[in-house]
């Protein structure tokens, strides 16, 4: 008729499913405010947020990269600390549990092979994974300042920049200051048994390594036993990370 109004159950039903998502959002929102404080929260499409990077020691922040590292491999990723809840937790503070000294190579994202999320790695990435004078304050930072424990050279197979070192070709523009930072290791494996480049791309680690140790910021602290830096190789083909010496 008209001028009456008939209630319509769909629309009830409606509107008691929006009742019932404003509940749901509700538990969620809380779900959020408790993880902040609790370390072990469980939070839909997250694992649990891990201890602050100073609770922890050099050596087991090497575990945990590893441990994340198998992860990957495994393809049994967690996609810890990549929600909105931790995006806010280190927006005001970031506490990197470790640093990487990585090659720019696209293939090497530190956080995926590594299974860690926001605010756990603080990453330089130039190729070669050379120590330039920028990259080493910038790890002398990361650990003095922002408390990382370990610092990992991170190099990979079929390095380019390596390579190319090997290979003496001419390069154009600032290619020949990355190829001359990794030389000196080139020199050092050259003619030795193996195959040439893996041979050279560990050699490179290494040396990046004892470059690392010269500043005495992160010489200081590795001293004091709160700091290591360890070497990194990875398998482009299988995602697997091996320390190295």
């Amino acid at each position: 008729m008209k001028g009456n109004t008939v209630k319509s159950p769909i629309s009830r039903r409606r509107m008691l499913k929006f009742g019932t998502g404003l509940v749901g959002a509700g538990v969620a929102t809380a779900s959020i405010g408790t993880s902040l404080k609790n370390p072990e929260p469980v939070i839909a499409g997250s694992a649990p947020l891990k201890p602050p990077a100073e609770n922890i020691t050099p050596n087991e922040a090497i575990k945990r990269l590893m441990d994340g590292n198998q992860r990957f491999v495994k393809n049994k990723l967690r996609h810890p600390n990549q929600d909105f809840a931790r995006l806010q937790e280190v927006a005001k503070e970031q506490k990197p549990f470790a640093a990487i000294l990585g090659c720019a190579d696209s293939r090497v994202p530190a956080e995926i092979v590594f299974d860690q999320g926001l605010g756990d790695l603080f990453v330089c990435r130039v190729a070669g994974n050379v120590t330039t004078p920028e990259d080493i304050g910038s790890l002398e930072f990361g650990t003095a300042v922002l408390g990382a424990k370990v610092i990992m050279v991170l190099g990979h197979e079929r390095c380019g920049a390596v390579a190319a070192t090997i290979k003496g070709a001419a390069v154009p523009g600032r290619i020949g200051s990355l190829l001359d930072a990794i030389r000196p290791a080139a020199e050092q494996v050259k003619g030795q048994p193996g195959d040439p480049l893996e041979n050279a791309c560990k050699a490179n680690i290494a040396y990046q390594i004892e470059q690392l140790k010269t500043s005495p910021v992160l010489s200081e602290r590795i001293a004091a036993g709160t700091l290591q830096i360890v070497g990194g190789y990875y398998d482009l083909d299988e995602g697997q990370v091996s320390l190295v010496s």
